[in-house]
């Protein structure tokens, strides 16, 4: 995900866009800077020896026939005219297979971190997606991605820089510092997302549950535990919690599609992004409850709470975690230069075409990328067996379940988090279900719909 300044009403017009999710910041300069920083440090220092697990990822590429024709290919076929023969920083774009490891080799195993620019301050937390963004749109990059041999290295790689997310040295930017995410930026911006949600006006030590409050970082060990961080109970109670007609909201997030009648089996990957629940759901022999039910999604914010809740009470009936990809977007995706709703002048129709690709695959995703995937039998009969998906995007490789098969749950507890980053989710109803469950919150929402809040009743 990308992380914004969220005061982008003082933005001026001409760099400012509309960042439906957060998941680019508010001014196209913050992310220009960012990349265009590590782009010029290493054509100033040069080539430098990539780390043991980016070293693996050139071996894979220059060993594999296949997939040398792939990651040679999709730096040629990148359009050489506007706007993608100039990158987001305005200069020139990555220039091959080996420019894209050493950018990587660059920001690999850094935490997030907000960034000062001459605009303001904000954050990228999603460089590999800004990195293979123009590339993973053309033939060669749409087969890339999608290739079982890639997405394992990029699990690996993923997990390499997890690992780093969950130690100490993590800890270093989370200060009070204008770039720490407890910086007065940051921690305005962080407030502002989870305040707006239930129109509140909680600090963040009121919110969240901190180790140490009175610590400048709060006292959270490592940037991972800072991201996951629970909140205080009181914060987001649960709605209704002595009536199971009322589903609560499984994420603290945005509203993204609410689909009735979904397929079984449907053409996932073109435009409109239509539900294939079989595909959803991995196979698995319970999807086959849900043809004709009806599926709920929304978006995480970057700043958002990222701990799952159950949406019922009820007995956990299935939960696994499907691997899949993690930069795979559909091919309809890339052709944004030719929506004529976007003005392709400038950088700021640049700025619109990259992002694109991170908001156009949302229902894409859901299908694909890896997800957690928990079955729960309802204790109200009337509602019956539904499905949760945790839906992880881009560098989101963690998807961490915290319930096991058979356990019985509240309404309101956790079922598990994703770590690293920003994410989807899906409830889906079976047959006739959905259609009687009432009160939806409207999509296109601009604000997070909170965690346990009210999301629908079942009307009988």
């Amino acid at each position: 995900m990308v992380y914004q300044h969220g005061n982008h009403h003082d933005i001026p017009k001409e760099h400012r866009i509309h960042r439906r999710g957060g998941w680019l910041p508010a001014d196209h300069r913050i992310l220009k800077h960012w990349l265009g920083h590590h782009i010029e440090h290493i054509d100033k220092v040069g080539y430098q020896e990539l780390t043991p697990v980016l070293k693996e990822f050139q071996d894979l590429i220059e060993n594999n026939t296949r997939i040398y024709m792939y990651f040679s290919s999709m730096w040629d076929e990148v359009p050489r005219k506007p706007p993608y023969n100039r990158d987001v920083t305005g200069r020139s774009q990555i220039r091959d297979y080996k420019h894209m490891l050493q950018v990587l080799n660059r920001v690999f195993g850094q935490a997030p971190e907000w960034t000062d620019a001459a605009a303001g301050v904000g954050m990228v937390g999603v460089p590999l997606a800004a990195i293979f963004d123009y590339a993973s749109g053309t033939p060669s990059g749409h087969a890339a991605f999608l290739d079982p041999d890639v997405n394992a290295m990029l699990k690996k790689i993923l997990n390499e820089w997890g690992r780093y997310l969950k130690s100490p040295e993590s800890a270093s930017v989370l200060g009070t510092h204008r770039a720490g995410w407890f910086g007065e930026v940051g921690s305005k911006d962080l407030m502002e997302v989870a305040n707006s949600a239930a129109g509140t006006s909680f600090t963040f030590e009121e919110m969240y549950q901190c180790p140490d409050p009175s610590a400048p970082n709060r006292g959270f060990e490592s940037w991972d535990e800072f991201f996951t961080r629970p909140f205080v109970p009181s914060a987001r109670p649960v709605a209704s919690p002595e009536d199971n007609l009322v589903v609560a909201n499984a994420c603290e997030s945005k509203p993204y599609a609410l689909s009735h009648d979904i397929k079984l089996r449907d053409k996932f990957w073109v435009k409109g992004q239509p539900y294939s629940v079989l595909d959803m759901l991995a196979h698995d022999p319970l999807s086959a409850h849900f043809a004709g039910g009806t599926v709920y999604q929304a978006f995480l914010s970057s700043l958002s709470y990222h701990r799952w809740h159950s949406p019922v009470s009820g007995t956990i009936k299935r939960a696994f975690v499907q691997d899949g990809t993690y930069f795979s977007e559909p091919l309809f995706s890339a052709s944004a230069s030719d929506d004529p709703s976007i003005d392709r002048t400038g950088k700021e129709g640049e700025y619109k075409i990259l992002q694109k690709g991170i908001t156009a695959s949302q229902g894409y995703l859901t299908a694909l990328a890896t997800r957690a995937i928990i079955f729960i039998e309802a204790e109200a009969k009337e509602i019956g067996l539904m499905a949760f998906i945790g839906v992880g995007m881009d560098e989101v490789s963690s998807c961490e379940i915290t319930v096991k098969e058979g356990q019985r749950i509240g309404k309101g507890e956790e079922l598990g988090m994703f770590h690293f980053g920003g994410s989807t989710h899906c409830l889906v109803f079976g047959k006739d279900v959905g259609k009687r469950l009432k009160g939806f919150p409207k999509v296109g929402r601009e604000e997070n719909f909170p965690v346990r809040g009210r999301l629908c009743a079942f009307e009988k």
